[in-house]
């Protein structure tokens, strides 16, 4: 969905870590403003981060993310590339995706109808296939380098759905509002979600929209150090878990530069956290 009205200029704020060229950060304000009008509202704050990593046994060693404030709420996108060109092209078709799929879900919650499967499907097989994926650092050089602490939002799968797609994430990590749960929901196939819980409660989740599976496990009750170790053993690309000592759902995942990322929460409320 495009406004009618055009977007005002706003400065595309771009940062660079590596050997970013002062060109490349040009061509990624050009693509990223390029996007603006495609957003269901005025776009107020733009800021592009360009990261080229020294190894030379990366495939992909360029990552380029957006984040961008659209009338209030935040869109985001992550992605990979050879190339510093070729990674802010697929971060602006990247974006372009995110902000249709914000488009769709303002247009639903103004009560206005759409074809049939098209609110929630969210057309995963159009997106770019380059993904960050994670540097493969040897094991016993991992180390749990960004921990964040957040009260989970308490929603729905479906909000959770959304908030997973708008912000670009891999999992959404939240309480289930239905049951109460502490829980996690990824994607799973082209078009579908997985939900798993700390105590599976199927029966409390309440009528969702997107294609959605619930596992009937319980996340495994574990230390840090044994969820590192399911990690490392299952290369997996987060590991879900009840913390032995708290009992709340925590998250442990691979971050690209092949470190570890955690998540736990803290008392529940309305922030929500991903990654």
């Amino acid at each position: 969905m495009k406004r009618t009205a055009p977007q005002p200029p706003v400065d595309v704020q771009v940062e660079t870590h590596g050997r970013v060229s002062a060109e490349d950060a040009e061509y990624a304000q050009d693509k990223v403003r390029a996007v603006f009008d495609e957003a269901p509202g005025p776009v107020l704050f733009a800021r592009v981060r360009l990261t080229r990593f020294a190894n030379p046994a990366m495939e992909r060693p360029v990552t380029a993310q957006a984040s961008l404030d659209v009338n209030g709420s935040l869109a985001r996108a992550h992605v990979a590339g050879s190339s510093a060109t070729e990674a802010v092209d697929l971060l602006r078709d990247r974006l372009a995706a995110v902000l249709a799929r914000m488009a769709e879900h303002w247009e639903a919650r103004r009560g206005r109808t759409h074809p049939p499967g098209a609110a929630h499907e969210w057309r995963h097989g159009d997106e770019p296939a380059h993904r960050p994926g994670y540097f493969p650092r040897p094991v016993e050089e991992r180390e749990v380098v960004r921990h964040k602490s957040f009260a989970l939002a308490f929603e729905s799968p479906d909000e959770a759905a959304d908030d997973l797609e708008r912000l670009d994430y891999g999992f959404q990590l939240f309480t289930d509002a239905g049951s109460g749960e502490d829980s996690v929901l990824y994607r799973t196939g082209p078009a579908g979600y997985r939900l798993a819980q700390v105590h599976p409660r199927p029966d409390l989740i309440g009528p969702v929209s997107v294609p959605l599976t619930v596992s009937p496990a319980a996340a495994p009750r574990m230390t840090l150090t044994e969820a590192k170790g399911r990690l490392d053993v299952t290369g997996w690309p987060f590991v879900f878990f009840t913390d032995a000592g708290t009992g709340r759902g925590n998250v442990l995942y691979h971050r690209y530069d092949g470190h570890y990322g955690l998540i736990t929460p803290t008392a529940h409320g309305s922030t929500t956290t991903a990654a």
